[in-house]
């Protein structure tokens, strides 16, 4: 038996109950992970919602959590590179809002040995996300690409990302995080709330698109014939992308052994920063999204499941 947050239909924070679960043993190819620590996303409440239900429909009871940092403390078949004590990190489907999970070890590596769980949690699925979407974008060096949201946690990676990848980066952002945007390395910031940068910015190579809706639509008109619009959150239009000469793709970040690894890398050498905004215990999950929803924390909401 271990505690688990779970939800029984769909709703807000009032939805998530904490329960004792039942977790078997690890099948073929799988792990069992003491999870210390896991994270808030935003895709994790928008599901709990239901009102993404028709794409994303859940099977109740449901255990949200979309990232992980703990120790491997059983093995299943089939597994080589991990053994028993090792800490990993990594991001499931779901999951994790939980004491224990089972994991495929296909989706998790050692985590970086400089950072925290709650530091490892934080950076699993926005670090893969973001290096993800550029990979897939094709970003070279000596391009220019044109992030949205450099403020928030996947806006914030990519911005470092493409800075290691020899980019010229421009980044939208509120004026209160302009200088924490110029610290990750953008060469450019513009304020999304004062000004348009669809009239700023012309010509760019890339545009990565993390807010969607009008933001989207208003970015194919700043790419450059041939250039990529990478979406992560809407699927953008291809009659747009054909209209202004350029590619549209939709990004589907998955987690994988080689691209944690890759980062795993670049963490300890220090050339990613990690930022961890509030911390709350696994039994306040509830409270963690309340305050999400009516405050901007700068840096990833990290919930504490297991200390250590």
């Amino acid at each position: 038996m271990s505690k688990a947050i779970r939800v029984h239909s769909y709703g807000g924070p009032e939805a998530l109950v904490e329960e004792d679960v039942t977790l078997g043993d690890p099948g073929s190819g799988q792990v069992r992970v003491r999870v210390h620590a896991t994270t808030l996303n935003h895709f994790d409440v928008m599901r709990a919602s239901g009102v993404a239900s028709a794409m994303f429909p859940l099977q109740f009871p449901w255990i949200p959590g979309s990232d992980l940092s703990g120790t491997v403390e059983k093995i299943g078949e089939d597994v080589s590179d991990l053994h028993v004590g090792d800490e990993i990190y990594g991001f499931p489907i779901a999951g994790s809002y939980a004491e224990q999970i089972l994991i495929d070890a296909s989706s998790i590596a050692l985590k970086p040995k400089n950072l925290s769980h709650a530091e490892a949690a934080s950076i699993s699925m926005i670090g893969q996300t973001a290096w993800q979407a550029l990979g897939a974008a094709g970003l070279a060096s000596g391009q220019t690409i044109l992030v949205h949201g450099g403020g928030g946690a996947v806006g914030s990676a990519a911005i470092q990302l493409a800075k290691l990848r020899g980019a010229h980066v421009i980044s939208t952002a509120s004026s209160a995080d302009a200088e924490y945007v110029r610290s990750l390395g953008a060469d450019e910031v513009l304020d999304y709330k004062t000004g348009s940068f669809e009239t700023a910015v012309k010509n760019v190579d890339v545009v990565l698109d993390t807010i969607g809706g009008d933001t989207q639509q208003k970015s194919f008109g700043v790419l450059k014939p041939g250039g990529v619009l990478a979406a992560l959150n809407q699927p953008p239009s291809q009659e747009e992308a054909a209209k202004h000469g350029v590619k549209a793709i939709m990004v589907n970040a998955n987690s994988n052994t080689n691209d944690l690894t890759a980062l795993k890398e670049l963490l300890e050498a220090g050339q990613l920063k990690v930022l961890v905004g509030k911390t709350y215990p696994l039994s306040q999950a509830a409270d963690a999204w309340r305050e999400s929803e009516s405050q901007h924390v700068k840096g990833k909401v990290v919930l504490i499941v297991t200390p250590n």
